[in-house]
């Protein structure tokens, strides 16, 4: 296992005083510990500030019941919100700054181009996935390598979960067609491996390879994960170069989608997590986040000490990547992001269902952080993540709530202007502050979209400045009909949990399909009655309010032709003949992604023979 140089003296290694620098010796720990501090004292007075705002208005008929339920809902939506808000501040201000932003955020960026001495193993995890659509991504990250020249120094190994006999036969034909189309010493470097028994998932899987591996780096990859040749190499140079350094994640983002839900949600969630990772990395720097695939992870120590703890009460950790990062972190060795948009890979969900689907097993996985047994000898920070990826959890269920009382609130209290008479202080006061707590969560893609418009280049790479307008002003309007319905949704989820109700991950449907009216209607028949009646009692009640409340609540009532519409085949392909919503790699695409492109998204590459 990889030595720390002798002056860097780490907290996790037992030192008798405090370290002056992070494990790797890039950052001074002084310099992050006032990051830290400015971030925590911008982010309390901003929540106490809105708290305080909060209470003016509501106190000012009165305060009841009601009102502490208000009170309660608001305060929960804070914390994700503010410190979302500062992330964006900061990744606004970073980006703005060029390389040097870069840098300050992430000093580990500056690899150089040393030769490659350590051996790299490309792992790729499925459990019952399409094997053609998930393999042949696989096979382009090989060949991408292959053409840097760099190609011996990595391993292939297809690790399967599967139980599914059909789909069994299919992955071991497509490897066997792989490895025979191959030369005989290519070929020996790829790898296939089946678990008759999935115990812990996937990161049991991993834990099983890394316990036998001799590789010195991993790679794990998704089933819809892409990365090309260059992007790894920078990664693992970075590696060489930090031996402390023990997991790197890279900033994976949507690849070019053909459905229409999929081009809305990927163009607010790129142009949001750069600023926002940025701005993260800038004081979270050697506690950093892991997604768990797209990111190179050291397999010593990953073996030795990341292990996952099994839960209070019985059953194994779901959300394994963000356990991982903080026992890796424990151990003595950093965890950072490489905030660069840099051919990193994943697809995102095609319908409205598949992302609910996958909102609600992250919903899950991260609430079992409540039932992690103690951890002794965490970092304050790396504490704070678990927190965090817990309290993001928060906001659906105190937003859902608030949205529940309005009419209430409205009939008893007065409500907004019904009598369409000027506004009163409190509802200039309760408007102001509505506004601002909109425009804090809209922080992060705004960000990221300013960055583009300020940026000539950048423009032109989205296919200039009114095509890129046309697709923010429809991904905002989007977002705020997904916020409703899946605010709404995760209720469900978070409530069925409380009732001891469990999900299964299943594969996830990864390609463009349309979504028939039934369809929907079955699976969001609840989250539509919510909007009826929310909707339909504040008409009654207060249609002023009803009109101020149609950001957040008019998802809930039109999810079903919602999640129809944007599923629609037709709709895709006229966003995609427009340009709307186009990302750089759709508008010039590297080979790989055009190649990923000819296949239909990787589902119609046929088996190499």
């Amino acid at each position: 296992m990889p030595q720390t140089d002798s002056s860097v003296v780490t907290l996790a290694e037992g030192a008798s005083r405090a370290p002056l620098t992070t494990p790797t010796g890039l950052q001074a720990c002084i310099t992050l510990r006032r990051r830290r501090w400015l971030v925590l004292g911008l982010c309390l007075a901003t929540t106490l500030g809105l708290a305080a705002a909060l209470w003016t208005v509501l106190v000012q008929d009165g305060f009841d019941g009601l009102d502490l339920a208000f009170f309660a809902c608001g305060l929960a939506t804070l914390p994700w919100t503010v410190l979302g808000f500062w992330n964006a501040a900061i990744g606004f201000l970073l980006l703005r700054a060029g390389p040097a932003g870069v840098l300050a955020a992430a000093p580990h960026a500056a690899a150089g181009e040393a030769p490659l001495h350590l051996t790299t193993a490309v792992v790729m995890t499925l459990r019952n996935e399409d094997p053609d659509r998930a393999l042949a991504r696989l096979a382009l990250v090989r060949e991408s390598l292959e053409r840097t020249g760099h190609g011996s120094a990595f391993r292939y190994h297809v690790l399967s979960d599967s139980d599914e006999p059909g789909v069994i036969r299919a992955e071991e034909a497509w490897v066997a067609g792989w490895r025979a189309g191959l030369p005989d010493g290519e070929a020996a470097r790829i790898h296939y491996r089946r678990r008759t028994d999935n115990a812990g998932y996937k990161a049991g899987n991993l834990q099983e390879f890394c316990a036998r591996s001799d590789a010195d780096l991993m790679l794990p990859l998704d089933a819809d994960s892409l990365m090309t040749g260059p992007a790894i190499l920078r990664l693992v140079r970075i590696m060489q170069a930090h031996p402390r350094l023990g997991i790197l994640q890279s900033l994976a983002v949507g690849a070019p989608a053909g459905s229409a839900f999929a081009r809305l949600f990927q163009f607010g969630m790129r142009h949001g997590m750069l600023p926002y990772t940025l701005g993260a990395a800038w004081w979270g720097a050697e506690c950093g986040p892991f997604w768990g695939h797209n990111a190179l992870v050291r397999i010593a120590p990953f073996a030795a000490h990341c292990r996952l703890p099994p839960l209070r009460g019985g059953g194994a950790v779901l959300s394994h990547d963000q356990v991982e990062a903080v026992l890796m972190r424990r151990a003595g060795y950093e965890v950072r992001v490489l905030p660069l948009e840099e051919g990193s890979f994943e697809d995102n969900p095609p319908t409205l269902l598949d992302h609910l689907t996958r909102d609600a097993r992250w919903c899950r996985g991260n609430l079992q952080y409540l039932r992690l047994p103690r951890l002794p000898g965490l970092l304050p920070m790396s504490r704070f993540q678990l927190a965090w990826a817990v309290m993001m959890f928060l906001n659906p269920p105190a937003l859902t709530l608030a949205l529940l009382l309005l009419p209430w609130r409205a009939a008893t209290q007065g409500g907004p202007a019904q009598d369409g008479q000027a506004m009163g202080g409190q509802v200039m006061g309760a408007a102001s502050l509505y506004l601002a707590w909109l425009l804090l969560s809209l922080a992060p893609k705004l960000a990221g979209y300013a960055a583009v418009l300020a940026d000539r280049e950048a423009r032109a790479a989205h296919g200039g400045g009114m095509r890129f307008l046309a697709g923010m002003a429809a991904e905002i309007a989007a977002s705020f009909l997904l916020l409703g319905a899946s605010s709404v949704r995760l209720t469900g989820v978070m409530f069925g949990l409380a009732l001891g109700q469990s999900g299964s991950w299943s594969a996830q449907d990864r390609d463009a399909r349309g979504v028939r009216w039934g369809e929907a209607f079955r699976a969001l028949w609840g989250v539509t009655l919510f909007g009826v009646v929310v909707c339909g009692t504040l008409a009654l009640v207060s249609p002023a309010l009803l009109a101020w409340s149609l950001p957040l609540t008019l998802g809930s009532l039109l999810a079903v032709p919602f999640c129809v519409l944007t599923a629609a085949p037709g709709a895709g392909r006229a966003m995609v003949r427009a340009g709307l919503c186009a990302t750089r790699e759709e508008i010039a695409p590297p080979w790989e992604i055009a190649r990923v492109g000819e296949g239909s998204g990787g589902a119609g590459m046929a088996a190499p023979v």
